[in-house]
């Protein structure tokens, strides 16, 4: 299930896009303005994010701005009454992906929703973000905050496992499997020694961790 946040001061058309999501499969969060938007983005995974632009505290311009300081993939749609090119061209220039003038139609906005999902899924899907962390699959590195490691293919995709399904416990021989192979004559030890390295190269960051379950195996646990 997508989790969708609306920043929407008009409480009312609010509720009316949180409703028609709902009702159409997606989790949604609100918030009442950028300030709020920002302090619910930061507390919570986020798929895309739904904006008007006039707000108090902080308008549609400064929480997309906040946003793509925080993580530069996830959907934008602006839904506002302001209709003129230079407001549209502010919000492209900020990152967004899509511009909606109010009055605006449910279905309409039901399927922009869907497309900018969809497109953002075969963007990433060769790349993961958690919190200011992304792993790019195709040239096996891991970035944060400019920052850049290059990891060995197998450390590389043990790690890609684990934080592309948080919580979930994956065992020795599950790893073994999938990266060594059925008939690897490696030892399940083998799996502990890249988990050592991984937990040395990661352990001042503070997106994820890597658990060990005790009898069991090993899992990625999100920080954010």
């Amino acid at each position: 299930m997508f989790n969708v946040l609306i920043v929407e001061d008009d409480q009312k058309l609010n509720q009316l896009i949180k409703t028609t999501l709902v009702k159409n499969g997606y989790n949604v969060y609100t918030a009442k303005d950028g300030a709020e938007g920002i302090e619910t983005f930061d507390n919570n995974y986020i798929d895309l994010v739904v904006s008007d632009i006039m707000m108090p505290n902080a308008d549609g311009y400064e929480l997309a701005d906040g946003v793509r300081k925080r993580n530069a993939n996830i959907p934008i749609l602006f839904v506002s009454a302001k209709d003129k090119y230079e407001d549209k061209q502010k919000g492209f220039q900020l990152g967004i992906d899509d511009y909606m003038v109010k009055p605006i139609d449910l279905n309409e906005l039901l399927l922009r929703v869907s497309a900018l999902l969809r497109r953002a899924q075969i963007a990433n899907e060769r790349k993961l973000t958690v919190g200011s962390t992304v792993l790019d699959y195709d040239t096996m590195t891991v970035t944060r905050e400019g920052s850049e490691i290059v990891l060995p293919q197998k450390e590389f995709n043990i790690l890609f496992k684990l934080l592309s399904f948080p919580n979930k416990i994956f065992t020795r021989t599950q790893l073994m499997d999938e990266f060594w192979g059925l008939y690897s004559e490696s030892l399940e030890r083998t799996v502990d020694v890249h988990i050592t390295r991984l937990r040395d190269k990661f352990k001042n960051n503070t997106d994820f961790e890597i658990v060990t379950v005790r009898g069991l195996g090993y899992k990625a646990v999100k920080r954010v």
